[in-house]
């Protein structure tokens, strides 16, 4: 098959909704990130230094919140908010172990499904008051895997767990460490990993424009908007 056939097929990949969590500590001090790299055979972005994050499955719509998301983060989420937000912290626990959450009985309670035992038992269930919506792309045509990501900002401090304790970490990221934002261009990362960087960055210095940057590429012509 030719490299043109290729791009054809993958075009046709669906686009899946899938959440990253951007977790931030010292920021009025030296700012770093949580980030972690991706398995060398991993189909997407093998290699790569990433934050946490990935697709949305079923059952997170199904799991409550311990707290609502604040109302501007709800009404940009819309009916996906409860979602969206579930699989970001779900994603933040299976890939690096820390617990973001806040206790709550009704966790006990809850028939845990599949990716959710290990969390619901620890008592806690997501505080989606914890996360701010900062920033969201859909990957382009011609890769073999498509997302609708939308990307998370959370304080180390609202983490329920110690922020340097990854032993409970499933190994799809290896190296989990806290990069500084003034050392992580040295770092192998996506394209829109760089992006989501330089708008935290900005957000961090006070500088960030309004609203949420959206990298629409469900097309072949790539469009920006803020949300």
């Amino acid at each position: 098959m030719g490299q043109t056939d290729a791009r054809l097929l993958t075009e046709d990949v669906p686009i899946r909704d899938a959440a990253t969590v951007i977790v931030l500590r010292d920021a009025d001090t030296r700012p770093r990130v949580l980030m972690g790299q991706r398995g060398k055979s991993a189909v997407f972005m093998p290699s790569k230094f990433v934050f946490p994050g990935g697709a949305v499955d079923a059952v997170d719509a199904t799991i409550p919140l311990a707290r609502a998301p604040a109302p501007d983060c709800a009404k940009r989420l819309e009916d996906q908010a409860t979602a969206l937000i579930n699989a970001a912290v779900r994603e933040l626990w299976e890939e690096t172990g820390l617990l973001l959450g806040t206790k709550d009985t009704r966790a006990a309670a809850l028939e845990a499904p599949r990716g959710w035992r290990g969390y619901l038992a620890t008592g806690h269930l997501p505080d989606g008051a914890a996360l701010e919506y900062v920033f969201r792309a859909i990957t382009p045509p011609g890769r073999p895997r498509r997302f609708d990501a939308r990307f998370f900002l959370v304080e180390a401090a609202a983490l329920a767990s110690d922020p340097d304790d990854f032993s409970g970490a499933e190994d799809e990221l290896s190296h989990l460490q806290w990069v500084a934002l003034d050392e992580v261009r040295g770092f192998d990362m996506p394209f829109i990993t760089e992006v989501v960087l330089s708008e935290l960055t900005a957000r961090v210095e006070g500088r960030a424009a309004p609203g949420v940057p959206f990298f629409d590429n469900s097309t072949s012509e790539s469009r920006f908007r803020r949300l």
